[in-house]
């Protein structure tokens, strides 16, 4: 969609970013403990390797985790781009019900047919497709900086009515 806009173009867009201030963790604010998630792929702060976007494979990075806090029932992945030129990030990916002593996600696990293991659900992308939605920056827009976000959640959270 953007990534095929001309590099002129995305460089005139290049103040017009949705911000950090809009990501999920920032909404929830101090209602939650930090969980250590990084990935064997990659150094925080870097930049995402090629094969994890749409100019490489474009698959899903591996992530890793440690324990997280006493009485988690599950885990949700949330994965954003705040830098995209938009009024909100961009979701690359939403994964719930991953298994509170996963551990780690594999390289590629984040799929649409993914579901019903310790990978848990994958729900749909910012272009209404379920899986990993590689990044794909326009041309000229600059640093796009991907969170990715995992979020504990206690026992009954997401029940009906709830």
């Amino acid at each position: 969609m953007l990534e095929h806009i001309p590099a002129w173009l995305g460089r005139a867009m290049s103040g017009l970013r949705a911000g950090s201030d809009k990501l999920t963790i920032m909404q929830l604010g101090n209602a939650f403990e930090t969980l250590d998630l990084t990935s064997p792929a990659f150094a925080h702060g870097a930049r995402l390797p090629e094969r994890f976007t749409a100019d490489g494979a474009g698959v899903s990075p591996p992530l890793t985790w440690g324990m997280p806090p006493a009485g988690t029932a599950t885990l949700v992945l949330i994965v954003e781009d705040a830098d995209a030129p938009a009024p909100q990030p961009l979701v690359h990916a939403i994964v719930w019900d991953i298994a509170a002593d996963a551990g780690r996600l594999a390289e590629g696990a984040i799929v649409a047919d993914g579901s019903g293991d310790d990978h848990g659900d994958v729900g749909r992308n910012s272009y209404l497709r379920e899986g990993w939605l590689p990044p794909d920056p326009p041309s000229g827009h600059g640093r796009h900086d991907y969170a990715f976000q995992l979020f504990a959640v206690g026992p009954g959270a997401g029940d009906a009515g709830e």
